[in-house]
């Protein structure tokens, strides 16, 4: 019989796990000897955070499973912050940490043994949708990726486990999906809408959405998550987001709301300030934060009606209103991005002015395009994340947008990028410090303090590790034409832009419009 971590590998590879990341460390080298003949990709990273961001871009990217391995005691605790963005963000990401060998333990009593802790799958406990400690391997991995697609699991398994002789697991029948199905009463509710809009996110199908949206000549207001599930042409597509008060308008007059594929978060309904919609239908994910009427699976699209011209007449009138409100230079920056990346480009950002302007108002071509860590917001998410983008390969191009304090959270990744020749250029918009908390701090009426930085030179730093590099100065056409030609070479690169600080846009909580009273 097969050695655990041979059938913790074997088994992976057979649910097609085609990459893992991971930090090796005395007690998990035996998965490293047994991915070393297998047909998985093994991507070596210097922290194991970074493991669970690159496993969690990898799964977005693909919709497949991510994979993120670690060692025992604070090498699984390094994690944490990671998989809670995961968690929040529901990404099917699997964590394998070892623990302490199993012979060792003393149930209710901690030892002092290496890496030892008094429990750690309950360090997971807030962050995973399940935890799972081998008993016997191949099962216990197996229960273990069946709730992998409800979000982050945790495994853990005693490092003697690895090495002891145990069974493969049998794998059953695939489930296929669920028929889609409408609820009948949803359909009058549809029927008698006179000012219907469709809101998206995550979980929103693109030929579902069009369809309905087609039939009621509804606008579609796409979140975070949704970006990208309308085509860029479509009439009904809105194509900015409901922080701007000309698009939030469309919220307060409708009459129904379909909410399809989103949770109606905090982050998109600027903390639930939006009010509740006379009638509320949610489709495939509902939601505890609004009164809902009707919830159904799915959606047919209900009969056709007229006026489609005037629909589009009217969103263009209201991204006209939108957009005239917005900061003119911030405008020539996402102006730059979209000359410099072509349409197929996924789009990582991190929890910085640049990524907030990124995420709300650059126009996404297709789902998937926009990885953003809108979940925890977990800052320091982009690089590291953008590396398992990178390698999920599918899609064009990748290009992570990261502030200097943010990519300061994982530069040691910049090794992973050299030495795995991972096709990426990391965008870092250097200005100085923390831009959004000297806006905080501004905008109270605060002196600044502890927001400004010490930044190194980040061209010299990847040219330190052979990764080509360029430093451009300001965020205009100069950062654009750079942009495009980092882009249309597949190799690794860093490009810098020292710049001042932009403007935070509408979509930043310090700038919402709507101020929630309880």
């Amino acid at each position: 019989m097969p050695a655990g971590a041979e059938v913790i590998v074997s088994t992976l590879a057979q649910a097609g796990v085609e990459v893992c990341f991971g930090l090796p460390g005395v007690h998990n080298l035996a998965l490293w000897e047994a991915l070393r003949t297998s047909s998985i990709r093994l991507v070596g990273v210097r922290h194991e955070q970074a493991a669970v961001y690159a496993a969690d871009g990898y799964a977005r990217a693909t919709g497949r499973l991510g994979v993120a391995l670690t060692t025992t005691g604070p090498g699984a605790a390094n994690t944490l912050g990671a998989v809670g963005e995961a968690f929040v963000s529901r990404s099917p990401v699997l964590v394998i940490a070892t623990d302490i060998p199993s012979g060792l333990r003393r149930e209710g009593v901690y030892r002092g043994v290496l890496h030892e802790t008094a429990d750690q799958a309950a360090m997971f406990a807030p962050v995973t949708v399940a935890q799972h400690v081998c008993g016997e391997v191949g099962p216990t991995l197996r229960a273990a990726l069946a709730e992998t697609p409800a979000g982050p699991v945790y495994l853990g398994v005693p490092t003697d486990r690895l090495r002891i002789e145990a069974s493969e697991p049998e794998f059953g029948e695939p489930r296929g999906r669920a028929g889609r199905s409408s609820a009948p009463d949803a359909a009058p509710l549809l029927a008698a809408a006179r000012r219907p809009l469709l809101w998206v996110g995550r979980d929103a199908e693109r030929e579902e959405v069009v369809g309905v949206a087609e039939a009621l000549v509804a606008p579609v207001v796409e979140t975070y998550g949704g970006r990208g599930v309308m085509p860029l042409d479509h009439p009904c597509r809105v194509g900015l987001p409901p922080h701007l008060e000309a698009v939030g308008r469309l919220w307060d007059e409708a009459d129904l709301v379909i909410a399809v594929g989103d949770p109606l978060d905090g982050m998109n309904t600027q903390n639930w300030a939006q009010p509740q919609p006379p009638q509320l239908v949610t489709v495939g994910t509902t939601t505890p934060n609004y009164r809902v009427d009707v919830h159904v699976a799915s959606l047919d699209p209900p009969p056709s009606r007229g006026g489609r011209d005037a629909l589009a007449t009217r969103l263009a009138r209201v991204r006209a209103e939108a957009v005239a409100q917005l900061d003119a230079r911030a405008l020539r920056f996402l102006d730059a991005i979209a000359f410099g990346t072509p349409d197929d480009a996924v789009l990582v950002c991190d929890m910085c002015i640049p990524g907030y302007w990124i995420a709300g108002l650059h126009p996404f071509a297709a789902p998937r395009l926009l990885q953003y860590p809108v979940g925890w917001g977990t800052l320091g998410y982009a690089f590291p994340a953008a590396l398992g983008t990178a390698l999920a390969g599918g899609a064009g191009p990748v290009v992570s947008i990261s502030g200097d304090g943010g990519f300061l959270f994982a530069p040691g990744e910049l090794a992973t990028l050299a030495q795995e020749r991972i096709p990426l250029t990391a965008v870092i918009v250097d200005d100085g410090g923390y831009g959004m908390l000297r806006y905080d701090q501004d905008v109270t009426g605060t002196p600044r303090f502890g927001v400004d930085l010490r930044t190194p030179d980040f061209a010299a730093l990847a040219a330190a590790f052979g990764i080509r590099n360029e430093t451009v100065h300001d965020l205009d056409e100069s950062f654009g034409e750079a942009l495009a030609r980092h882009v249309a070479d597949p190799e690794p690169s860093v490009l810098v832009a020292k710049a001042a600080p932009l403007v935070p846009p509408p979509t930043t909580s310090p700038n919402w419009y709507r101020r929630r009273v309880d």
